[in-house]
């Protein structure tokens, strides 16, 4: 698939043109999953669901690129991004690491945001994908969990994805507030400090990520 086709009808900067030319190489169309060949039904949401090959000019997976190809399709694309490896030894090896950009849960009657997530990097000849679910929908869930997840469990995604945003936001918070109270002198401002952690200790407990 030639790069320009992702900006050539579109206004994009300079900038993001010149990412394009530098950061990938070949992009390669893989796959277009569809009932009539996977066997599952049609989704209320997903229609069909495009898998991308990106060969990669650099090491780290261009996430702006992805998002950017992502938005010009109304349906899921899962992104296949390939690099080559050289160790010390000089030796080479491929690995792959899989990416999606994947609505994040609103409300009703506000804009739609969404965020592209990464997978580890993994050997090329390990890499596997799961088909599972009952329709396309779940598919698109299955192979969003396999990318945020490492499992083909598509169940519950969201609610899974915010219970692990809220958890890192938590370990973060922690983490400061820990280091603030041991750096503070004054008793009141420690105490409020121990008050504000106790809280988020609590909240972590409860959640089953902190003994």
């Amino acid at each position: 698939m030639p790069k320009q086709m992702f900006y050539a009808k579109q206004q994009v900067s300079s900038k993001l043109k010149q990412r394009y030319n530098n950061e990938l190489g070949a992009v390669t169309m893989l796959a277009l999953l569809r009932p009539v060949n996977t066997g599952l039904a049609e989704g209320r949401a997903t229609k069909e669901i495009l898998v991308i090959g990106l060969d990669l000019a650099i090491q780290e997976v261009p996430v702006e690129l992805v998002d950017h190809i992502a938005h010009l399709r109304a349906s899921g694309i899962l992104f296949v991004c390939h690099r080559q490896i050289v160790g010390e030894d000089g030796s080479e090896r491929e690995e792959c690491a899989l990416a999606v950009r994947r609505a994040l849960p609103t409300k009703p009657g506000y804009q739609k945001q969404y965020r592209v997530y990464l997978g580890p990097w993994q050997p090329a000849s390990q890499t596997r994908l799961e088909i599972d679910g009952h329709n396309m929908d779940e598919l698109w869930d299955c192979l969003n969990a396999q990318v945020i997840f490492g499992s083909s469990d598509g169940a519950d995604l969201d609610d899974r994805i915010a219970r692990r945003d809220e958890i890192a936001g938590l370990v973060a918070e922690e983490a400061k507030l820990s280091k603030d109270h041991s750096r503070a002198k004054d008793a009141a401002q420690r105490n409020e400090i121990y008050t504000q952690l106790h809280k988020v200790r609590t909240r972590l407990r409860e959640m089953g990520a902190l003994d």
